[in-house]
């Protein structure tokens, strides 16, 4: 495989390489790709040493096979054509095309087959909130359609990228320091504090991170499930935490539950509440699973579980999906 990374320097950017190394991906040649900014800049891939490219309108792509880019949708949309005209498989991390009709949107472990029919040359991988959430909630839908999600997101300072996690770092010194505190990348201060808001409000006052949940899940599942989101920034560094209720059409015993997700790919279950086992970003930071606990009855509903899960935003929810999409087209011979 001839490899491109587009947005190299950026904390996505970066764990592909670590997961491209760890997965032992079939590369023969490797270019990375970035801005004015971090052209120029080398990394170690392997024990041999890139330098980043900058990201022009030419023939830079004519031989690659797959481009995994995370340099934000803007970039996206303006170098699609460039890279796709040779025709690369573009494995987008943006939000540029994930609703487009003709361009799949791909959890492997739910729906990786969708990721064979792309006219334009693209795959998205969705939202990283989309992703965790559905890892775990895929085997209760197989047990029994899922017809409502209520969902509330603990999202860390990960998800707004490396400049993010570093403001973090640098507004708890500041408070424990007693020095006024440098608020740049969040609205609000983050450190000692969370703030009930991802990316903008839309008009019915769902965030668009909020609304990416709920169009995105009913894509992926190809289902009419209906999903309600509350998007929450916390002072964790890495790893989002999700409160997921779901609703479906038969009920179901926490044991079904239990069982069809401990038998699920990429999920792991962490459910012995009474002596303090379920899951936590800090522990689970730098994993590929999802991981599950806290599966319990809904009060409020016969037809109701609860669960409580945790992935790492930057693996699972960006590039290790993303990974994991053109490992599955190399399998069924549909690339290179």
């Amino acid at each position: 495989m001839n490899v491109a990374i587009v947005g190299a320097s950026g904390a996505v950017g970066q764990e592909f390489l670590r997961i491209l190394a760890e997965r032992n991906f079939p590369i023969d040649n490797l270019l990375l790709f970035g801005s004015q900014r971090s052209a120029g800049k080398t990394y170690t891939f392997k024990g041999k040493q890139y330098t980043v490219k900058l990201l022009q309108h030419n023939d830079d792509f004519k031989n690659v096979d797959i481009a995994f880019t995370s340099a934000g949708a803007s970039i996206s949309k303006e170098y699609a054509a460039d890279i796709t005209k040779y025709g690369a498989v573009m494995i987008d991390n943006s939000s540029a095309f994930r609703m487009d009709g003709d361009v799949p949107l791909v959890v492997p472990e739910c729906n990786a087959a969708d990721a064979l029919t792309r006219p334009r040359g693209i795959i998205a991988n969705p939202n990283c909130t989309t992703i965790i959430m559905l890892v775990a909630l895929i085997e209760i839908e197989k047990i029994s359609h899922i017809k409502r999600i209520h969902v509330s997101t603990y999202q860390a300072a990960s998800g707004a990228g490396a400049v993010a996690m570093a403001e973090l770092e640098q507004q708890y010194r500041e408070v424990l320091n007693g020095q006024p505190v440098t608020v740049k990348k969040f609205p609000y201060q983050l450190a000692m504090n969370m703030i009930p808001q991802i990316d903008v409000f839309t008009d019915n006052d769902y965030t668009k991170e909020e609304m990416k949940m709920f169009n995105e899940t009913r894509k992926i599942l190809h289902s009419d499930v209906r999903t309600s989101a509350t998007c929450v920034r916390v002072p964790s560094l890495r790893s989002h935490s999700e409160s997921i209720w779901v609703e479906t059409e038969q009920p179901l015993s926490v044991e079904e539950v239990r069982g069809a997700i401990s038998n699920g790919t990429g999920v792991q279950v962490q459910d012995d509440p009474q002596n303090g086992t379920y899951p936590m970003p800090l522990f689970v930071a730098g994993k590929d699973d999802v991981f599950v606990g806290r599966i319990r009855k809904d009060l409020a509903n016969d037809n109701g579980i609860t669960l409580w899960a945790v992935g790492d935003q930057i693996r699972k929810g960006a590039a290790l999906n993303a990974v994991q999409i053109a490992e599955y087209l190399i399998s069924v011979g549909n690339i290179g």
